[in-house]
């Protein structure tokens, strides 16, 4: 009688059995493809401003609104991948807000949006974050 391992040598081929090589580091066309994680409400914790994602286009062009306590079109509103990060660029110029913009990066350990928001009428820089709105 042959040993057992012969039979696994046999039944994984003559080249004997193949393993995973691990997790595959993130890339950027794996982010880009991800852009839809984007989609949804989300919420700033520090004031209840909300931006709200509807869409993710191809070219990662954005169909969003921001809500301070009514809603905003956005003059500008994209997503890009630099590198293995998920950014999102934000332009603001109706109601007051004078080009104001957020750039911020989308952190999936935490799901949420992190940046700097630029008030352009008091020309100051803020770090912000957004996490996502429950449904």
């Amino acid at each position: 009688m042959r040993p057992w391992w012969i039979f696994l040598l046999v039944a994984a081929g003559a080249h004997g059995p193949t393993f995973a090589q691990g997790p595959k580091p993130a890339t950027a066309a794996a982010a880009a493809a991800d852009m839809n994680v984007l989609k949804g409400a989300w919420v700033r914790p520090d004031g209840g401003y909300v931006i709200q994602i509807k869409s993710v286009g191809a070219d990662g062009k954005l169909d969003a609104r921001y809500f301070n306590h009514t809603p905003l079109p956005f003059a500008r509103a994209q997503a890009s991948v630099e590198a293995t990060l998920l950014r999102v660029s934000l332009e603001l110029r109706a109601g007051g807000y004078g080009g104001s913009t957020y750039e911020l990066g989308y952190d999936a350990a935490t799901d949420r949006l992190k940046g700097v928001y630029y008030q352009a009428v008091a020309k100051q820089r803020f770090d912000v974050a957004f996490a996502r709105k429950p449904n």
